[in-house]
């Protein structure tokens, strides 16, 4: 199911939502295992690099945002809304934050190792340096609907 239909299938059951906007997107990172821990309410919150935000000229998430998650095939998933949005440098993200994120054994730990070598590989990318001040967008959400 494309991201339309699964728009479209929500706002026949929920209409009071029909003149909402949504964005569509999958994960950066393992996309379908990432949609996977949505789908299970296990992943609440994610983040990404502030500075990407800039280089691709995308508006940063807001709260009230809604979300299609894609997997890796861009089939509509789920769709989630955005409660909470902050920005906070790569070293001072919580424990709390990494935990919401749902993935591996949701420790700090866990977190930094994956985002560091995420992060840096996409710096990288772009030809600028990671390193752990720079600034990332963490956001939190409610999974609203799952596909049919």
């Amino acid at each position: 199911m494309n991201e339309k239909q699964l728009w479209r299938e929500f706002i026949e059951k929920y209409p009071e939502y029909k003149n909402e906007h949504y964005v569509a997107w999958q994960y950066g990172a393992v996309p379908d295992e990432l949609a996977d821990l949505t789908m299970q309410e296990i992943k609440t919150a994610t983040s990404s690099a502030y500075d990407m935000y800039a280089l691709e000229g995308e508006p940063l998430p807001e709260i009230g945002e809604w979300n299609i998650i894609l997997d890796s095939q861009d089939q509509a998933i789920c769709i989630t809304q955005a409660t909470k949005i902050y920005v906070v440098p790569y070293d001072e993200v919580t424990s709390d934050h990494a935990f919401k994120e749902g993935e591996g054994d949701r420790s700090l730990t866990y977190w930094r190792a994956v985002h560091k070598e995420f992060y840096s590989k996409e710096y990288a990318e772009n030809k600028l340096v990671f390193n752990e001040k720079i600034p990332v967008v963490c956001e939190e959400f409610k999974l609203m609907y799952k596909g049919d």
